[in-house]
């Protein structure tokens, strides 16, 4: 590979490693000003979501160079594509996580029962994401896809506790009425929460894509994770 080709794509991989753990701290900082009612910490979320469009863009441009430069193959082609879908998934991410930020500034989350946060769980669902993304960024280092199973189950995780939070917040908006525009932010900040996690799943999708050339596209998240196992079975055996 020539010298140019490789400095152009150490600095992409820089970049994206760059986005993403700005990304993992924008989610990391809405978990914690929703969850203390810390409007500093949430106006640090908003502020910094400038600098993550900005990676965006530059990712796009420098892998479009990268492309008309070396007209990569194979892996290589693989990875910027990958690369090119990934940072806009985490760019959707860092919104997400702005949005949580913005519930925190102008909804008065505080006006939430800390008993309801508690029963609907939602550290335990900030956790669960956080965690999807961190073993996400892991798996692209390690380019080991075996762990990709597990990122998908815990999505799973997400989605009944996001389930649940719903069933509660209906119910409780008709025993508190007078707090329905509370409970009404609350319920859009599970989504989100959720939202992230199906992101984390297409982040999944692109790395097992880059480094086995598979894709998990469209599949049912069950199928995706009995596939992996089994293929990972099947290498360990061979």
């Amino acid at each position: 590979m020539p010298k140019n080709s490789e400095k152009e794509l150490i600095s992409l991989k820089e970049e994206i490693n760059s986005m993403w753990k700005l990304v993992l701290s924008q989610v990391q900082k809405c978990k914690q000003a929703y969850l203390t009612g810390n409007v500093v910490l949430a106006h640090e979320v908003v502020v910094r979501e400038k600098s993550v469009n900005s990676f965006e863009l530059s990712i796009d441009i420098g892998s479009e160079n990268y492309i008309a430069l070396f007209t990569p193959v194979a892996m290589d082609l693989r990875w910027i594509i990958s690369m090119i879908k990934i940072s806009a998934t985490l760019e959707r991410i860092a919104d997400f996580a702005d949005g949580i930020a913005r519930h925190v500034i102008e909804d008065n989350s505080d006006l939430v029962p800390e008993s309801v946060k508690d029963d609907l769980k939602i550290e335990a669902m900030f956790d669960a994401v956080i965690s999807m993304l961190s073993d996400s960024y892991v798996a692209l280092e390690t380019e080991n896809t075996k762990i990709s199973g597990k990122i998908l189950q815990k999505d799973d995780i997400v989605d009944k506790l996001y389930q649940d939070g719903r069933r509660y917040l209906a119910e409780y908006i008709q025993k508190e009425p007078a707090k329905g525009s509370s409970i009404l932010n609350t319920f859009l900040t599970l989504r989100k929460i959720e939202r992230i996690g199906d992101h984390c799943c297409n982040i999944v999708e692109e790395i097992v894509f880059y480094i086995d050339a598979k894709v998990l596209k469209h599949s049912k998240a069950k199928n995706k994770i009995s596939r992996l196992e089994t293929e990972s079975e099947v290498g360990t055996q061979e």
